[in-house]
């Protein structure tokens, strides 16, 4: 991919989120990026990325605050959430009670303890999906591992097309329209994440 044909990726600063892991992995697959919480380089970016760090109510106080949930449901550029900006792409979330951005519709709930089910959970988990469900899969086969780290989950639905499995059946990955989401971390998941990335970079 030559540098004038590399995807240009916003990645939103939700002023509560690790980015720097986001970014390089991005970087190596020779993308352009820029961290922001400017909507005119959100808008202006070929490729736009909710990061995964921090808590539900801190990341939609702070897209607020910078006038930026508008702009995140207006985007008609490919769109993908990590982890909590992925859950933040449904209605709402039980961490604060927190009304979130609405691109899908549903409640996020807290992860459910039990005998030998850690909260949070953190590591590798099988993914389980139909090879053809979305674009965002292509060349992971299922059964394939990615790295999780999360308190909070989106229960399964028609609306997944990849789920896990962590004393409940999780929300693994979701699509519709331009808007995609992760539960896992790709940037932290190997091979796997990598080539989920990268499929994201060919969506247009």
């Amino acid at each position: 991919m030559s540098a004038a044909t590399a995807p240009r990726v916003a990645i939103v600063d939700s002023g509560c989120a690790n980015v720097a892991s986001v970014a390089y992995a991005f970087e190596r697959l020779r993308a352009e990026v820029v961290v922001t919480d400017q909507a005119s380089v959100i808008e202006s970016a070929s490729h736009v990325v909710l990061p995964g760090v921090g808590t539900a109510q801190a990341f939609m106080a702070n897209l607020r605050a910078a006038d930026l949930t508008e702009c995140v449901r207006r985007l008609r550029r490919p769109c993908l959430g990590i982890c909590l900006g992925m859950q933040l792409m449904f209605g709402e979330s039980e961490e604060g009670n927190t009304q979130a951005l609405g691109l899908f519709p549903g409640r996020v709930k807290k992860l459910p303890g039990g005998r030998g089910i850690t909260v949070p959970h953190m590591g590798w988990n099988q993914l389980a999906f139909d090879p053809a469900a979305s674009a965002l899969l292509e060349g992971v086969t299922p059964s394939d591992y990615a790295y999780f780290v999360h308190s909070y989950y989106v229960p399964a639905s028609d609306l997944a097309v990849a789920t896990t499995t962590h004393g409940v059946e999780i929300t693994a990955v979701v699509s519709r329209d331009n808007f995609y989401g992760c539960q896992f971390h790709p940037e932290r998941s190997a091979g796997t994440g990598a080539t989920v990335l990268r499929n994201f970079l060919e969506l247009s």
